[in-house]
């Protein structure tokens, strides 16, 4: 197999992102195809048995099982890779399966981190309950105070851990701020970057050292696989992250890696166009019920930091309605275009209640910190015609008297 035009990576390096979005990473067989191969294989044969034996010791460059690598894979990690800034990238099955994997790689049994306190569901769950069974300690901030997360560290903390904008609250962590104080105690920063993904926000020009992504969301973006993926350094991800998966088998299948690369096509397009959406909608429901998180709003309370690492608001919001739980589901029942659904990131737009669903397995009392209320609702914005989606929004606030 021949990588594109011949051409190496320092000079697929230099392409913009969008670029490389299509072109990176690409690598052709003898076919000459134009779009990226699906290789459907769980082993490789060898030419010569010595071949076997070079490849396992890391003598000889090639595919051994698709556990470790394959084809299709490949080519979307350097994709990825390219598109993030990073030196390496590695792929998962999900998105939880990528944050996981960075925690238990990362953490050892008598290790401590720092979390944010909102955060999805699941990973409030690895911090919770999962870790700690292996001796790993966990402080929650609030992950907006920079204060807090310097006040959090021990002797033995190895990690902070955050999502900016945070699922579902829409609240904000000054990045840059944070990675400065971890630099200092020699911490390292893996931030969930899923609501935004490069196109928005790029972690790693504000000093992170590894991106974590469900790219079951934007980057599939069209709700039809699962994956996650993890970017950073070569050392990093080849010294620690590697051993892990490989011997673990989170791994990607190379069709749902197919499958990503192609939504990585349509990224930027897609990411500009539904944040345009969510801007115009923000807008909208402001006027019409009592709260709307979202960072392109002036309201928003961190809307001067949100210009500084965010090329736009992004394309989730969160709104609050002002009374109970059966208010917020009746929204939802009232709805004619958008769907109800826990997922996020879709070219469709989807509406979920957080506390009965995404965040369901988290303490009431815990929920009410993160700031998440029972009328409480999370809107990711699609590429519908936001005109049908204001009706849609309209007459379902009409029904329940907003």
């Amino acid at each position: 197999m021949k990588r594109h035009t011949g051409l190496d990576r320092n000079i697929t390096r230099k392409w913009r992102p969008a670029t490389q979005a299509i072109r990176g990473g690409l690598v052709r067989s003898e076919f000459g195809e134009t779009s990226e191969a699906l290789f459907l294989t769980s082993g490789y044969s060898y030419e010569r048995a010595e071949d076997a034996a070079e490849r396992f010791a890391g003598e000889q460059e090639g595919m051994i099982y698709s556990r470790m690598q394959s084809p299709t894979v490949m080519m979307l990690e350097e994709k990825l890779a390219l598109i993030e800034g990073a030196e390496t990238s590695r792929t998962m099955s999900t998105g939880m399966a990528a944050m996981t994997s960075v925690l238990l790689s990362a953490l050892s049994a008598g290790d401590h981190f720092v979390i944010g306190r909102v955060a999805f569901g699941s990973c409030r769950w690895l911090s919770d309950s999962l870790l700690p069974r292996f001796g790993i300690t966990a402080t929650v901030v609030d992950g907006a105070d920079v204060q807090q997360w310097k006040d959090a560290i021990q002797p033995n903390t190895k990690l902070f851990f955050f999502e900016t904008p945070t699922n579902p609250t829409l609240e904000l962590v000054d990045i840059e701020a944070v990675c400065n104080i971890a630099k200092e105690a020699g911490i390292l920063t893996v931030v969930d970057n899923a609501f935004c993904t490069p196109v928005i926000q790029k972690p790693m020009d504000f000093g992170v050292d590894v991106v974590a992504y469900s790219a079951t969301k934007m980057m599939d973006g069209q709700g039809r696989v699962l994956a996650g993926s993890v970017a950073g350094s070569n050392k990093f991800v080849n010294e620690t992250l590697l051993p892990f998966i490989r011997n673990t088998g989170p791994n990607l299948s190379p069709f749902n890696a197919w499958v990503v690369m192609k939504g990585l096509e349509t990224l930027e397009l897609r990411s500009i166009r539904q944040s345009e959406n969510a801007q115009i909608l923000a807008e909208f429901l402001e006027k019409r019920i009592p709260r709307v998180s979202y960072p392109g709003l002036k309201s928003h309370p961190q809307h001067a930091l949100a210009k500084k690492q965010m090329k736009t608001g992004g394309t989730v919001l969160a709104l609050f309605l002002g009374k109970d739980r059966q208010q917020a589901l009746s929204l939802l029942n009232n709805l004619e275009l958008i769907d109800i659904s826990n997922n996020l990131g879709d070219t469709r737009s989807l509406m979920t209640h957080p506390c009965s669903t995404t965040h369901s397995g988290v303490a009431e009392k815990e929920r009410l910190a993160m700031g998440i209320t029972e009328d409480m609702l999370r809107f990711s914005v699609g590429l519908e015609d936001v005109e049908d989606l204001k009706e849609d929004l309209d007459q379902a606030l009409r029904k329940i008297g907003l």
